[in-house]
């Protein structure tokens, strides 16, 4: 089964405002998700916690009778952006199984992938300031959308790096835990893939999260709480 990262390849979203404010602060939270995976119904769980220092870890899972997605980054901070050191991301669907190991070691600056991963695949990838990989732009999207940051990112990701460009397209409102709530639309689109997330003001991460595939929804999750 082939493996799809939810901000999902989210690669995901963003926007603009025209006055600069403070990022948002890094804080630990749950938030726990309402979730569709292959049109099934799916719960979803974002966390995020502090190792130690400067050091974070950021997780997302998503499961259903069928199937478990799971997602991990170990990040810092440096220099006001969020830095990837580590991440596994795995996936079991019946009895397809598939484990992907990534580091990422900004001293040497390349990046290398193990486990399930295809031989031209593994890397290594010379590092850039500044690069993400597809988890971590989830939190980069919500913290740089309320700063009136650019939207642009270069996502590194199994022996590729590539840039991705999220761009606003409007406000909705959205109903979260019950309550309506204003949201910002931020839309990517590329050869087969569209991602689509809605982020509310002072949320670290986005209040919905929409990935479409050859125009089917494969991923649709949709925060219930945030603790």
């Amino acid at each position: 089964m082939n493996r799809t990262r939810p901000l999902i390849r989210l690669p995901l979203l963003l926007g603009l405002l025209a006055a600069a404010v403070p990022a948002l602060a890094m804080e630990p939270f749950t938030a726990d998700y309402t979730a569709s995976y292959m049109g099934m119904r799916a719960d979803g769980t974002m966390t995020l916690v502090r190792e130690s220092g400067d050091r974070w870890k950021y997780s997302l899972r998503i499961r259903n009778q069928v199937a478990d997605l799971s997602q991990v980054t170990v990040f810092d901070e440096h220099q006001g952006t969020l830095r990837p050191l580590s991440s596994s991301d795995s996936s079991v669907a019946l009895i397809k199984r598939k484990s992907v190991q990534a580091n990422y070691d900004w001293k040497a600056g390349q990046a290398t992938w193990s486990g399930d991963v295809k031989p031209e695949r593994r890397g290594p990838v010379k590092l850039q300031p500044g690069d993400m990989d597809a988890l971590l732009i989830n939190l980069a999207v919500a913290r740089d959308l309320a700063a009136g940051k650019p939207l642009s990112y270069r996502l590194v990701d199994e022996g590729r790096a590539k840039p991705l460009r999220y761009e606003v397209a409007g406000k909705e409102q959205i109903t979260v835990a019950g309550k309506p709530r204003q949201a910002t639309k931020v839309v990517r689109r590329d050869d087969k893939r569209e991602t689509i997330a809605w982020i509310v003001a002072e949320m670290p991460v986005p209040a919905r999260i929409l990935q479409r595939e050859n125009g089917q929804d494969t991923i649709d999750l949709t925060l219930k709480a945030l603790r």
